[in-house]
C-alpha cells in the first residue's frame, strides 16, 4: 500500500513538473482593449488555453458599473488586470515589459494611435510577437471605397509601422463576426433572419467568410507559438463558414421550409446609399460593399510567401460552422 501511494506520489509529482514545465514554454500574453468586443473573446481564449494572460485596464474602467461582469469573469479565469493606458507611456511600457506577446484588439476610434504601442514595444525590447488590431478583411488586398478605404488604409499604415521597426508580427484577417452579419442574415435595420423578404447586396455570388468569435479567439491564440504564423497573415477561412449571399439565403430558406422574396441591389444602386447615407451607416455599407459586392474576403489565394489558412494549421478546433449557427435561430 506505501509503495502504490509513493508511486502516485511520485507520478503526480513528475505530471506536476511536465505541466509547470509547458507552462514556462507558453508565452505571456497581454491583451490591450480587452473588453471590447472581440477582445473579450481574445482574452477568454488565451486564459483557457493556460496561456499567463494579462488585461490592461484603464482605472475607469474597474469602476465602471457596465463592465463589472465582464471584469469578474476575468478574474475568475485567472487573467491579471494591469492598470494603464494606451495614452500613457511609462504604464504602456510597464505593462509590456511583462509579457512576450502583445495582442492588440482597439477599437476603430483607436487604431491610428497604435502607433503608441508600436514606440512601448520599442522601449521595452522584450517583446516577441506583436498583433495589431485588424480581425476583419485583409487591408491590404481592398477594393472598399469610402469612408471604409480610409479606415482600411489606417490598418495598412499600421502593418507598414510595425515592419519598418521589424517588431516581428503577425496580422489575423478574420473576416465576418459571425455575431454581427448571421443573427440578421446581413438585413439592416432588423433584430432577427427574416423570414419574407431578403434584400441582396450586387448580385449575390460574392463569396464571404462567416466565422464565430469565440473560434475566432481559439485560432488566434493558437498561432501565438507556433513559428509558422511568424511575420504571416493568419487568415481564418475554415471551409464551412465560406458561403455567397445567395447560398446563405437559400441555407435559411430550407432551414424554415420557406422560399423568400429576393431584393437584389446593383452595385451603383449601393454606391448610391453609401453616399446618401450619414456616419456611421455609411462605413457599414461600405464595408459591405467590400464584401458582398467586391468579393474582398476570397477574391485572391493565399500564397506561403505571405499567408496560411488557420482551420489548416489547426485541424484540430472544432469550429462553429454557418450551419450550425444559424440553426440557433429557427
Amino acid at each position: 500500500m506505501l509503495k502504490a501511494l509513493a508511486r502516485c506520489s511520485f507520478f503526480n509529482q513528475h505530471r506536476s513538473s511536465r505541466y509547470q514545465r509547458h507552462r514556462k514554454k507558453m508565452s505571456k500574453i497581454l491583451i490591450i482593449g480587452g473588453t471590447g468586443y472581440i477582445g473579450k473573446f481574445i482574452v477568454e481564449a488565451s486564459a483557457k488555453s493556460g496561456h499567463p494572460t494579462f488585461v490592461l485596464v484603464r482605472e475607469s474602467t474597474l469602476s465602471d458599473s457596465s463592465k463589472s461582469d465582464l471584469i469578474e469573469s476575468f478574474k475568475k479565469s485567472g487573467v491579471t488586470l494591469v492598470t494603464g493606458d494606451l495614452y500613457d507611456h511609462g504604464s504602456l511600457v510597464k505593462a509590456i515589459k511583462q509579457v512576450d506577446v502583445v495582442i492588440s484588439t482597439v477599437g476603430h476610434g483607436q487604431l491610428g494611435d497604435q502607433g503608441k504601442i508600436i514606440a512601448a514595444i520599442k522601449e521595452a525590447g522584450n517583446v516577441k510577437k506583436f498583433y495589431p488590431s485588424e480581425f476583419g478583411n485583409d487591408v491590404d488586398r481592398t477594393h472598399a471605397v469610402e469612408p471604409a478605404k480610409s479606415a482600411f488604409a489606417i490598418k495598412a499604415q499600421i502593418r507598414r509601422a510595425i515592419e519598418a521597426e521589424q517588431i516581428p508580427h503577425t496580422y489575423v484577417s478574420s473576416n465576418c463576426f459571425a455575431g454581427y452579419f448571421l443573427p440578421t442574415l446581413a438585413q439592416p435595420g432588423v433584430t432577427a433572419p427574416p423570414r419574407d423578404k431578403a434584400v441582396i447586396l450586387g448580385d449575390g455570388n460574392a463569396k464571404v467568410v462567416f466565422n464565430d468569435e469565440h473560434d475566432i479567439g481559439t485560432y488566434t491564440i493558437k498561432t501565438v507559438d507556433d513559428p509558422r504564423t511568424l511575420n504571416k497573415i493568419v487568415y481564418i477561412k475554415p471551409p464551412g463558414n465560406i458561403y455567397s449571399f445567395n447560398e446563405l439565403v437559400s441555407l435559411w430558406e430550407k432551414k424554415i421550409g420557406k422560399t423568400l422574396e429576393k431584393v437584389y441591389l446593383s452595385e451603383d444602386q449601393v454606391l448610391k446609399n453609401i453616399q446618401e447615407s450619414p456616419i456611421p451607416i455609411n462605413v457599414v455599407l461600405a464595408i459591405s460593399h467590400s464584401i458582398f459586392v467586391k468579393g474582398d474576403q476570397t477574391y485572391f489565394e493565399i500564397d506561403p510567401s505571405f499567408g496560411v489558412e488557420a482551420s489548416a494549421l489547426y485541424p484540430d478546433v472544432k469550429y462553429t460552422t454557418v450551419d450550425e449557427y444559424l440553426s440557433r435561430f429557427v
